[in-house]
């Protein structure tokens, strides 16, 4: 997973080009990196789990490695305690032939080269579910019907019959359809002296006539092929079918697995493959921009790629408390190039509703920016999910209030990486920074705005409980002193029936009343707008 163009289908190219059944694949000098022809393409993949026939010594023999799964490494001849493996390689020049080969050192050293049996190529070779998929509802060649049994229909005969006699019943009426022209071709040949006869027929060719691959496919009860079904349901189907013919072909590449499916499609899909089970039949290659797919794996199921400076990486996520538990509250920010931790739910809220402003101005809003909020759920919280998200090498800062500060030297070792921050001022929370910084007109419209949320009588109470009874609401609604707009402050952040501690309340706050408030204390804005800045470097 990850944002757009950063080589999640490449990923699903390569595996499927080194891995594929295939004798030739087309390559331009697109696909080299930079259009550099002199540096090869070169693909290497490493399987394991071999079964008895890739373990023979009489055939793999030199070609045998082993992979040390805890160290991660790869040795050239197998090991005690090590997996045994086959490396394959596919290299390709500036001649853009594709050559692929078996890895090993041992082999190279006595000038040995050779590259997989062709049948064990067929039972290798991953199945690749994308937009197009008719081609595994037939009996073709590596579809997937052809993996479930070892059935196959002889369809010569039949065709055979049924060619002759459409080409019987066409010739008898193509004479009225073609009429002139085989006139005009058969006065040609006369003059040219070709004995063709007195009068030539439009007839089917039975050679001509293809019944090849794909002559069989599957039909429903009613005779309509099931290449008509919706592209979700075929999807689905097929990696269906795949999981049946697991024990033939065990890997499946899905590109944008969401594709034509609904959210519950989605999590069907993810559980026919068997990402819920202990041991999962099959090894899938998925590629998704869905919060719902990302919400639906754990951790060690997922992982995010980038791209820096024309290098890539695939990080995995990882299955710590805070990272597992991201995912299930916020599985978008995954899916996004920058994220901003944000102290609460009125952080998040005041940062949507100034984004709604801007892009009622025509601005680009954050999600177009690849921008993601996160609710840290408090103070406490805040650089659990912020360096969870730094680890992953996503781009990320954190936006807090300053009325409870956070550990120093955790915030610290935050932003000595080169990290941002920004916070309101000391000892301000959000609803100081409101109601101390704006334009008297624009308090009073927060006023309404709390009346009109939760009702004159709540209001009243609270106004009256922080003054000790010496403040009415009607008091608060003129002549603005800097002891009333700390009063009002104080009063709209209690703790039990805070004015505007929500997203959706502090959405509509910040896109009504502050946005258009452009005259508020300079301080204010001089914090909000770097953050934008921030923003915009995305």
């Amino acid at each position: 997973m990850g944002p757009g163009d950063v080589g999640k289908s490449s990923i699903l190219d390569a595996i499927d080009l080194c891995l594929g059944a295939r004798r030739n694949a087309q390559f331009t000098d697109a696909d080299f990196n930079n259009l550099d022809v002199e540096q090869p393409i070169s693909i290497t993949i490493t399987i394991g789990e071999l079964d008895d026939s890739l373990k023979s010594m009489e055939t793999y023999g030199n070609y045998l490695r082993g992979c040390n799964v805890e160290a991660q490494t790869i040795e050239d001849e197998p090991e005690k305690n090590c997996e045994t493996v086959l490396t394959i390689r596919l290299t390709v020049a500036g001649d853009l032939e594709p050559v692929w080969t078996l890895v090993s050192e041992r082999a190279a050293a006595q000038s040995q080269s050779r590259n997989l049996n062709w049948s064990d190529r067929v039972r290798l070779s991953p199945t690749r579910i994308g937009a197009l998929t008719d081609y595994n509802l037939a009996w073709r060649r590596g579809s997937v019907l052809n993996k479930l049994s070892e059935e196959r229909a002889d369809t010569s005969a039949a065709l055979v019959k049924a060619a002759r006699e459409a080409r019987s019943a066409f010739g008898d009426q193509a004479d009225s359809q073609l009429g002139e022209t085989l006139s005009i071709v058969a006065t040609t040949a006369q003059e040219l002296g070709i004995p063709v006869g007195d009068k030539l027929k439009a007839m089917l060719d039975v050679h001509a006539a293809s019944f090849s691959g794909g002559t069989v496919s599957l039909h429903g009860e009613t005779g309509i092929p099931l290449k008509s079904l919706g592209l979700g349901s075929t999807r689905l189907l097929i990696a269906g079918l795949q999981r049946k013919a697991a024990k033939e072909a065990t890997i499946i590449l899905v590109d944008e697995l969401e594709h034509g499916l609904e959210p519950h499609r989605i999590i069907r899909l993810i559980g026919s493959l068997g990402a819920k089970e202990k041991s999962p039949p099959l090894q899938a290659f998925l590629t998704t921009h869905s919060p719902v797919a990302v919400r639906e794996l754990n951790g060690d199921q997922l992982f995010v790629v980038r791209q820096s400076e024309g290098t890539h990486s695939a990080t995995v996520l990882g299955t710590e408390d805070e990272i597992q538990g991201t995912i299930r509250s916020f599985p978008d920010a995954f899916l996004a190039k920058s994220v901003i931790i944000c102290e609460g739910a009125s952080e998040v809220g005041f940062l949507r509703g100034l984004d709604n402003a801007d892009v009622a101005k025509g601005e680009p809003s954050l999600t177009a920016l690849g921008v993601a909020l996160v609710d840290a759920g408090g103070c406490d919280h805040i650089y659990k999910r912020a360096n969870a998200f730094y680890r992953l090498n996503y781009r990320v800062c954190v936006f807090r209030d300053d009325d409870k500060q956070p550990d120093p030297a955790t915030e610290k070792a935050f932003t000595d990486q080169g990290n941002s921050l920004f916070k309101w001022r000391a000892g301000r929370a959000l609803e100081d920074e409101l109601f101390l910084s704006l334009t008297d007109e624009a308090v009073v419209k927060l006023l309404l705005r709390a009346v009109e949320l939760h009702g004159e009588e709540l209001i009243e109470a609270h106004i009256d409980s922080e003054s000790g009874g010496k403040l009415k609401l009607a008091d608060c609604k003129s002549d603005l002193t800097t002891e009333k707009r700390e009063i009002l402050a104080k009063a709209a952040r209690r703790k039990k029936n805070s004015w505007f501690k929500t997203v959706g309340w502090m959405e509509g706050v910040a896109e009504d009343i502050v946005a258009p408030d452009r005259d508020a204390d300079e301080g204010f804005w001089g914090i909000v707008e770097p953050v934008y800045d921030w923003i915009n470097e995305s």
